[in-house]
């Protein structure tokens, strides 16, 4: 599977055309930033030269005006992030396999979040969005971006002052095993537990009723902890080669993986850094990369399914 936007004419005609809009609001934003930046400046430089009533007046009108600008943009900024997302990307995603679509409405829900049992810590804020769902051969699978953080209030001699931690920032992928399992299976990298001391990841550590175990590729545990519910489930789900696959597919990635398998799905939370599938305003969308790098991020998670050889069906559900 393979794609590339400069030889897709129909999808060029497409981002030739928003490329126009493209232009249009980051021209404005430009000017709304410039009035704004003005505007601070002739405030600054009045406090300076001894008039601050003068800098501050002369100031707040190209403050207000780049306001406006930027304000009254919002809306085509607001229509064109999503038309590159429903005319660019799915489009994009129809080329590669007609099985895949996205919503940009759409996402992980939070309480699916938490029955991946990957994240010891329930989200006091939860941001998920552009679920994409397939299908590669026999394998169904969706993914989303979301963005997961908890809080916290400590008191301080100024009051209280409210902090917000990352749970996680990536995407969450899920796939159909084609068994129903019946205990629970958590592969989590050795520095996720890094914070609660070295003894986490080399010391019997019950997490709810999972127990870590100990497995026979040493590479894997090297960069891996695992728990499960029921040993010799977790070493039928851990064979040899899936786990020479798993470190494959980590050595792929910038951040470490973490996957669970339980009932007949697995899961695989990849850490992110940055946003995927946001429509560009001051980099051209006729820059073949710009698109290019989205896609490829899907043709990764499509490829999963290849990679773990999840349509290899040596069981089947009871």
């Amino acid at each position: 599977m393979s794609f590339d936007v400069a030889n897709n004419v129909a999808l060029q005609q497409v981002l030739a055309t928003m490329e126009v809009e493209r232009k249009r609001i980051a021209g404005t934003q430009t000017k709304g930033y410039i009035f704004i930046a003005a505007g601070i400046l002739l405030c600054v430089i009045g406090f300076f030269v001894g008039f601050p009533i003068p800098g501050v007046i002369g100031g707040l009108i190209p403050l207000i005006y780049g306001g406006v600008l930027l304000f009254k943009i919002n809306d085509s900024l607001t229509a064109y992030q999503n038309a590159y997302k429903t005319n660019v990307i799915g489009a994009a995603l129809k080329f590669l396999d007609e099985s895949l679509s996205i919503n940009p409405y759409q996402g992980i829900e939070a309480s699916e979040f938490m029955y991946t049992q990957l994240f010891t810590n329930e989200p006091d804020r939860y941001k998920t969005e552009d679920l994409v769902t397939g299908r590669a051969d026999k394998t169904q699978f969706y993914f989303a971006e979301v963005h997961a953080e908890y809080k916290t209030v400590t008191q301080t001699k100024d009051g209280t002052r409210t902090e917000w931690h990352d749970i996680f920032k990536g995407i969450i992928f899920a796939a159909d095993f084609n068994k129903k399992f019946n205990g629970v299976t958590i592969v989590r990298p050795k520095d996720f537990g890094a914070a609660f001391g070295a003894w986490f990841s080399k010391n019997l550590f019950s997490f709810g009723s999972n127990d870590v175990i100990q497995l026979e590729n040493l590479d894997f545990d090297k960069t891996f902890v695992t728990y499960g519910s029921d040993q010799v489930e977790s070493r039928y789900i851990l064979t040899p080669a899936m786990m020479e696959r798993i470190l494959n597919l980590n050595h792929q990635t910038k951040y470490n993986i973490s996957l669970s398998f339980i009932e007949s799905r697995m899961y695989i939370a990849f850490p992110l850094n940055r946003n995927y599938f946001e429509a560009p305003v001051f980099k051209s969308l006729l820059s073949p990369e710009t698109v290019n790098e989205d896609i490829s991020t899907i043709k990764f998670m499509y490829d999963i399914v290849r990679e773990l050889d999840l349509n290899t069906r040596i069981w089947g559900k009871e």
